[in-house]
């Protein structure tokens, strides 16, 4: 099996110099580049990345500048970095569609753990052959592949990122139940909590747009003021609260 090629987008000298060592000691082919332009460049000349790993704090374009434009149904898994460690970096960086975010200072055995756990779910995901009934794992309009982790929605797969990927499985887990957003917070945290963390908000709002018709006006996960948000994996009424 050959290693997994992954873009290391930094432009800290020190920085790309210790990533690109020590994901080669875990057995990653590594690439880097120090801005937008070199990005550019290495995604021209070669289309088999498996993830990028990309800074926001960036010369020139930034990270999230880059993230916005790069088309997520064709680039590679992103994780986004940061040295500002600012809460609105985060909240933006999930939105555009990063995999996962890591603030800097970091332990590069964290990035390592990270970037196997999205490649795992790539990997599952592009796996061939349909799954069989003894792999699945039917809740409500949902079904559930835990082995490719996979999730269909009236048997159309869904397009989640590993985050999305992560709160669809928690919430299926716990249907029909009002679940406080610090109980999600606790079980799904990637990284360390912050005072005021609203990436689970940011999570549930991009997961209604894959899961909604109207996310607006969900069916599926829906808000409960005051409390937290219930998941009815059978869809409620649109006169439902929300």
């Amino acid at each position: 099996m050959s290693e997994p090629r992954i873009l290391v987008v930094d432009d800290d000298p020190g920085i790309q110099t210790l990533l690109a060592r020590y994901l080669r000691g875990q057995g990653f082919a590594v690439q880097v580049a120090a801005d937008a332009v070199q990005l550019d460049a290495a995604l021209a000349q070669s289309a088999a990345f498996d993830l990028i790993v990309l800074d926001i704090m960036l010369p020139g374009e930034d990270g999230l500048s880059i993230a916005r434009r790069l088309n997520p149904a064709t680039r590679p898994p992103l994780i986004m970095l940061s040295a500002r460690g600012e809460e609105i970096d985060r909240i933006v960086g999930l939105e555009l569609g990063a995999d996962d975010y890591l603030p800097k200072p970091f332990n590069p055995r964290e990035l390592v753990a990270r970037i196997k756990a999205v490649l795992r779910r790539r990997q599952g995901k592009v796996m061939a052959a349909e799954p069989t009934a003894e792999m699945l794992h039917r809740v409500g309009d949902f079904t559930r592949d835990d082995t490719r982790r996979q999730a269909f929605l009236h048997e159309k797969p869904l397009e989640l990122t590993h985050g999305e990927w992560q709160l669809l499985s928690f919430f299926l887990d716990r249907p029909n139940r009002v679940i406080h957003r610090d109980a999600i917070m606790d079980a799904l945290k990637g990284y360390e909590r912050a005072a005021f963390d609203r990436s689970i908000d940011v999570r549930v709002t991009r997961l209604r747009r894959k899961i909604e018709t109207n996310p607006v006006e969900p069916r599926y996960l829906i808000t409960i003021w005051g409390e937290g948000y219930l998941f009815a994996p059978q869809g409620r009424s649109s006169g439902a609260p929300a």
